[in-house]
């Protein structure tokens, strides 16, 4: 495996050069070693992805994009996980795969990129035709789509801000709606939309792209900014995933900011303009009633709701 792509690294659109391979740790929070937190079946997305067996989804350490309210913050953040060279990191996901889950989902991917190249690689020289899903936060270098789309089937990117200044606030970069906008671009360009589109999960989506967006309290007209851009930009057709499952995390009270979950009118708000422009493949979480599916990475299954699917 090549581990050049870490020296100096440039993996992200912070590109913060630094040589990760020295044991130096990038904007990311990681260095060269890969690190995941958890991999096995996941039941908390959307049904195109889990379908009834679960998506396969390996959650990796770290992030560049460093949003404080993040809800994987024990790991984006925080540094849970634990070190895998690649031939483990293969061993993993080829056992996932066989397992009977519907795809590979690589969430927060991009800053360990060379690793999940060389696992794609690996598995398509053994034959293993799994969808893999490159799930994401949006901010993302458009220049390394095509890269990425060489050995991803589905793109299923964040667009959190419209907002410079909130994305500013939020995770330190005003330039986070135009960074997302032209990676977005290209992965619809190269990958289409979702397909196929099936909301009930029994045929689960093999390849394209679904948008995701979370609803932050006190910032809807946010959320309305988004959802007019992506209408304007893509059409009525692009499958987005619109969710309510905002709830605050310690650095929220450290902040005093976005310090409780959405409220019921925000929420109508936003599905009120969703059905106003017309889009046509839509999942709209309800506002949860339990904490199912907010993970604690400290224990061996981080997602209560996943222990209740395979009862």
């Amino acid at each position: 495996m090549n581990m050049d792509r870490y020296r100096e690294c440039r993996l992200c659109p912070r590109e913060c050069g630094v040589d990760r391979t020295g044991g130096k740790v990038g904007i990311c929070r990681q260095t060269a070693t890969c690190r995941i937190s958890s991999a096995g079946p996941h039941f908390g997305e959307e049904p195109s992805f889990t379908g009834t067996q679960g998506s396969g989804t390996l959650f990796f350490s770290g992030c560049s994009c460093r949003c404080f309210f993040c809800q994987n913050y024990q790991i984006s953040a925080g540094g849970m996980g634990w070190e895998v060279e690649p031939d483990e990191l293969l061993h993993t996901v080829r056992s996932l795969a066989g397992s009977g889950v519907h795809n590979l989902n690589f969430v927060t991917p991009d800053h360990f990129w060379p690793h999940i190249q060389y696992l794609c690689r690996e598995l398509k020289k053994e034959g293993l035709s799994i969808p893999t899903i490159f799930n994401c936060s949006g901010y993302e270098r458009a220049d390394l789509v095509e890269e990425y789309a060489a050995s991803i089937d589905i793109f299923m990117p964040d667009f959190k801000f419209a907002q410079p200044r909130l994305a500013q606030e939020c995770m330190g970069d005003s330039m986070y709606p135009e960074v997302a906008l032209k990676a977005l671009r290209k992965m619809v360009e190269l990958k289409g939309f979702l397909d196929p589109w099936d909301p009930t999960g029994i045929q689960p989506a093999q390849r394209g792209v679904l948008v995701r967006h979370l609803i932050l309290p006190d910032h809807v007209e946010n959320s309305l900014e988004v959802l007019r851009l992506l209408r304007a930009e893509f059409g009525k057709l692009l499958p987005i995933s619109v969710m309510s499952q905002f709830h605050p995390v310690p650095e929220c009270a450290e902040k005093k900011y976005l310090c409780r979950a959405i409220s019921r009118e925000e929420h109508e708000k936003v599905r009120d303009l969703v059905c106003e422009l017309g889009f046509q493949h839509v999942y709209l979480q309800e506002i949860p009633d339990t904490t199912d599916f907010l993970p604690d990475f400290s224990m061996e299954e981080p997602f209560e709701g996943n222990k209740k699917h395979r009862k």
